[in-house]
């Protein structure tokens, strides 16, 4: 018997292939599912099953590429938002055998209302699971949000209470297999650990400590999450399947860039200090890292991209990290910026300021200044910065209106990597004289904490 656990960097999404005697499940496969064919073919086995524990949101699942390639049978749950396509429905109790491994779906409906969960037997060993994957109903340190159905909130959340007892009825022993891990939109709380059980998670978890239903209910609806508006382009390609990632792309060089003109969005992936040293006029500052949690905001699935990164490496990445979420019209990348600017073409910088210089534009403001920060609501309603506008970084292009373009403007977030991003928008909505406060709220506590 194995298991062995797949994970998307950035998006923070896990998923698993798990067999024995020849046979192997894949649960919740990404869209670039190679990955699954070479596990199971390293354990000698072949791929007979997989599962969707629930509508994915965050992703473009695997499941229906997998299956042409391999010939597996496909299982979704219950009460999907529409005819999935690719999948037979596992209703509550639906088994599959492999070996002496035991895969049993419970429905589990809140998060979503086709989540499933999937209890895992060793036949041989005894009666208790072993294991549970939990979909994005149960996290470690946290449980799935339930806000995507508005109309229904307090129903929805009554629903993941009940499956969460389910869940946690299966025993104290069982290894909790979420499909995402800290760092993800499905859940704000997670551990920063990738390993727990359901004794552990019903001992330690806040929201497993809600021990009455009507609770958990009111704590869950009060909840605040963001919902980047490529969820809704996830959902429908979730039901119809998609096509495989686009090939890596290939380099292009100054002419190329020029000629595409206005009818393209530049999206530069380095770091955020490189593109403040130089970049082109009106890219979009996403570090590569940070696509998966911020590119669904900033950029139209339809809109065709060029990249500017350091390497070809990095650009492969970039597009990765894009087809993972069903952005596919990369057209190619620039390596580098100095073959431009040697062209003698017209590039952007972006200053940073500290907080000596925040500090003395609060004490003595200008009248013509604005700090403005990025961070989410729950990171403001924690620790507030003194005369701060807020607006999310995500919602920053449709709330360009609501700042005062004639103000200078100083942008803060965590660090100063989000608003590093928020800086780049700004400039690209016509904004002239934009800085970012580099350490944001981190060297802000520092220095009042040391004071």
């Amino acid at each position: 018997m194995f298991l062995e656990k797949i994970k998307s960097p950035g998006l923070a999404h896990l998923s698993y292939v798990i067999g024995a005697d020849g046979q192997a499940a894949v649960i919740d496969p990404r869209r670039d599912v190679e990955v699954y064919e070479e596990i199971a073919a390293a354990n000698n086995t072949r791929v007979t099953c997989i599962f969707e524990t629930h509508r994915n949101e965050d992703l473009i699942s695997g499941a229906g590429l997998l299956a042409e390639r391999t010939g597996a049978r496909v299982y979704h749950g219950p009460n999907a938002a529409g005819e999935v396509r690719y999948a037979e429905t596992a209703r509550d109790g639906k088994q599959v055998q492999l070996g002496d491994l035991r895969l049993k779906v419970m429905e589990t409906p809140g998060h979503t209302d086709d989540s499933i969960s999937i209890a895992v037997y060793d036949d041989a060993s005894g009666d208790d699971a072993v294991a549970v994957f939990t979909g994005d109903a149960l996290f470690i340190g946290d449980v799935g949000r339930t806000d995507f159905y508005p109309k229904r909130a307090e129903e929805v959340a009554g629903l993941l209470y009940d499956s969460l007892q389910r869940i946690l009825a299966l025993g104290d022993q069982a290894i909790v297999l979420p499909a995402h891990g800290a760092g993800s939109v499905c859940g704000s709380g997670m551990a920063d650990r990738e390993f727990s059980t359901l004794g552990h998670e019903r001992l330690n978890n806040p929201r497993l400590q809600i021990a009455d239903r009507d609770g958990f209910i009111k704590v869950k609806v009060a909840e605040h999450h963001y919902q980047p508006p490529y969820f809704r382009f996830m959902e429908e390609l979730n039901l119809s399947g998609t096509e495989p990632m686009h090939p890596e792309p290939a380099a292009l060089g100054v002419e190329d860039i020029k000629g595409f003109g206005d009818q393209i969005v530049r999206v530069d992936v380095r770091s955020a200090e490189a593109y403040a040293s130089a970049h082109l006029p009106g890219s979009l500052c996403v570090p590569e890292d940070m696509i998966p949690a911020f590119a669904g905001w900033l950029i139209k699935p339809e809109q065709r991209l060029v990249l500017i990164a350091e390497n070809a490496d990095q650009a492969w990445q970039a597009a990765r990290h894009l087809g993972r979420i069903g952005f596919d019209r990369v057209e190619g990348y620039l390596p580098g910026i100095m073959d431009w600017v040697t062209a003698g073409e017209p590039f952007g910088s972006m200053d940073f300021v500290d907080t000596a210089t925040v500090e003395q534009r609060l004490n003595k403001k200008p009248v013509d200044w604005q700090l403005l920060d990025v961070r989410g609501l729950e990171e403001v309603e924690e620790q507030r910065m003194p005369e701060a506008v807020h607006v999310y970084v995500g919602e920053l292009p449709d709330k360009l209106k609501e700042l005062d373009s004639s103000k200078a403007c100083t942008v803060m977030c965590g660090s100063g990597q989000r608003a590093a991003i928020a800086a780049s928008v700004l400039e690209r909505g016509g904004y002239k004289n934009v800085d970012v406060y580099l350490g944001s709220m981190a060297a802000w506590q520092q220095q009042k904490s040391a004071a």
